[in-house]
């Protein structure tokens, strides 16, 4: 079954960050390191996709953007937090807070919302700019005019705003030549020192189209008359148009920016919007952030954010964990699952000797009532209160004597060093943690010559990408403890034999059957001392 088959989702966290550019993940890495529950929600769509590197980002100068953007998610994920491919179309005030409705039906509940979206810049209507934009054709000096120093620039001047990058463009080339596509409000002032500087300008040029060479690179700029200016890189100051839309229905309060070039998010100083609980980093605040400050503003915004958490938390006594309150919620209404056995469970476990099994991420019960059914001790772990009384309930109406147990795999001891014949791990949601303190739990509840045996979701139909626009991912798989992290855990370990390590199709019948039909396994025994 495809996400966008799923039944609709919802999700709860802290914190809904939306627009998964430098800004929103730098404001998630700040608020999943405080322990907290984020999710990113990210279109995919950043300010500078078109560019093949940034520059002016200390450590980082010249890197791809999207390899930025993939070390940033992979450091978010290090630390539980999760980063969803697809769009919030709405997002409304919620008795928890907020809501957040993604394509595709799903949605995510938060306490609070970081709003990240970025900005779309809107080019003048001149034929053939846009099809050389963030290449030949760019805005800004401290981004690449280095790039393109001692070239043969061409600047089109669309609005009074249109001289601000000139001095700089001048610094960087003595073949600038500035074209006044629109006349109307230009400094005639800046334009005069700009001549007298060495600096070609054509007033009331208006522009036709930029002209391209064989190989289909820019070649020149060509004038309503016909005249062609010959240029190696073309500058335009765009007007821009922030991604606000889906906070329409919170009254968020946009102000026209200082150049008069679009709107933008108003914040003070912290990053706080006018909608309490509700923040902003990046460029749908400032577009003049290049990537370094929109990440700086994010990881500030992101700080700011943790701080209001902690501090509701403190005032109401509390410290709740935001995974076991997302299961909570899931478990509170209808059963979710089959009660069915995994069925790579009684595969593997069918003809084995019965003995003492901790059953990790137990859910509503499926293994645990099967497992103890077959004369196992059964202690069925999780993070969920709700999901543990449904084992509980089952089991006393079944007769079975299971004993539950309220673990978060990442505490400091989730099982009390208790050591079992068998560890069961199907389906597990563990976030991951940078220490893989989850991993060490699992594999030293291990009792000496006993199995491990954990079962995940094969993650690649989950990794491939989608549409957006018609959908949205409702799970991260890469924010989980993952089957094969295990598995590399193990690979060097001369405790333990691994006896199955691998990927097939789920066993039909089984639990959950219809979603992500392969199953990836790992069965593996420790040696007995």
């Amino acid at each position: 079954m495809s996400s966008s088959q799923l039944p609709p989702i919802q999700r709860h966290c802290d914190v809904v960050v939306v627009g998964g550019s430098a800004a929103g993940l730098a404001a998630a890495l700040q608020i999943a390191r405080q322990r907290r529950s984020v999710i990113v929600v990210d279109a995919g769509e950043p300010r500078n996709a078109p560019a093949t590197e940034m520059h002016s980002f200390l450590g980082r100068d010249g890197t791809p953007p999207s390899e930025l953007i993939d070390a940033g998610r992979e450091e978010v994920r290090r630390y539980g937090g999760e980063v969803l491919s697809g769009r919030v179309v709405r997002v409304v005030s919620d008795a928890a807070g907020f809501r957040a409705d993604l394509t595709g039906g799903h949605s995510i509940v938060a306490r609070r919302v970081v709003v990240a979206t970025g900005l779309v810049d809107r080019l003048p209507d001149i034929e053939g700019l846009a099809e050389h934009w963030g290449r030949e054709v760019l805005h800004c000096p401290f981004c690449h005019g280095y790039e393109v120093r001692d070239r043969r620039i061409v600047q089109i001047v669309t609005h009074p705003m249109g001289l601000h990058p000139s001095p700089l463009f001048r610094q960087l080339s003595n073949q600038l030549t500035i074209v006044v596509h629109d006349p109307t409000d230009v400094d005639e002032a800046q334009l005069g020192l700009l001549e007298a500087g060495g600096v070609d300008v054509v007033r009331d040029g208006r522009v036709a189209r930029i002209v391209t060479d064989a190989q289909g690179g820019l070649a020149g700029v060509e004038l309503a008359d016909g005249h062609v200016i010959d240029a190696e890189a073309v500058v335009v100051l765009p007007r821009f148009l922030i991604s606000a839309q889906p906070f329409d229905d919170l009254g968020l309060a946009t102000v026209p920016h200082q150049t008069g070039l679009g709107d933008v998010i108003e914040t003070d100083e912290f990053g706080a919007t006018s909608v309490p609980g509700v923040w902003a980093a990046g460029n749908v605040t400032d577009p003049s952030q290049q990537v370094l400050q929109a990440a700086a503003d994010g990881s500030r915004v992101g700080g700011m954010v943790a701080i209001s958490l902690a501090q509701d938390d403190l005032a109401t006594g509390g410290r709740p964990s935001s995974n076991e309150t997302d299961w909570d919620r899931r478990y509170g209404g209808d059963r979710v699952w089959s009660g069915n056995p995994n069925g790579a469970l009684v595969v593997e476990v069918e003809g084995m000797t019965p003995g003492s099994v901790l059953d990790v991420g137990a859910g509503e019960g499926g293994d645990a009532i099967w497992l103890a059914e077959r004369d196992w001790s059964v202690t069925a772990a999780d993070i969920s209160t709700a999901g543990l009384a449904r084992v509980a309930g089952e089991a006393e109406r079944r007769g079975l004597d299971i004993r539950c147990c309220h673990a978060d795999a990442n505490s400091v001891a989730p099982f009390e060093d208790e050591r079992f014949d068998l560890v069961s791990a199907h389906y597990a949601s563990i976030p991951r943690t940078a220490d893989a303190r989850a991993i060490d739990h699992l594999v030293g509840a291990v009792a000496s010559g006993g199995t491990l045996l954990v079962v995940g979701h094969d993650p690649e139909p989950m990794r491939r990408p989608i549409d957006p626009q018609t959908t949205s991912r409702v799970f991260d798989p890469d924010a989980y403890v993952r089957v094969d992290d295990i598995e590399h855990a193990l690979r060097d370990d001369a405790g333990w034999t691994i006896d199955v390590f691998e990927t097939r199709p789920r066993p039909p019948g089984s639990a959950s059957a219809a979603h992500h039909v392969d199953d990836v396994v790992l069965r593996a025994r420790r040696h007995p001392v």
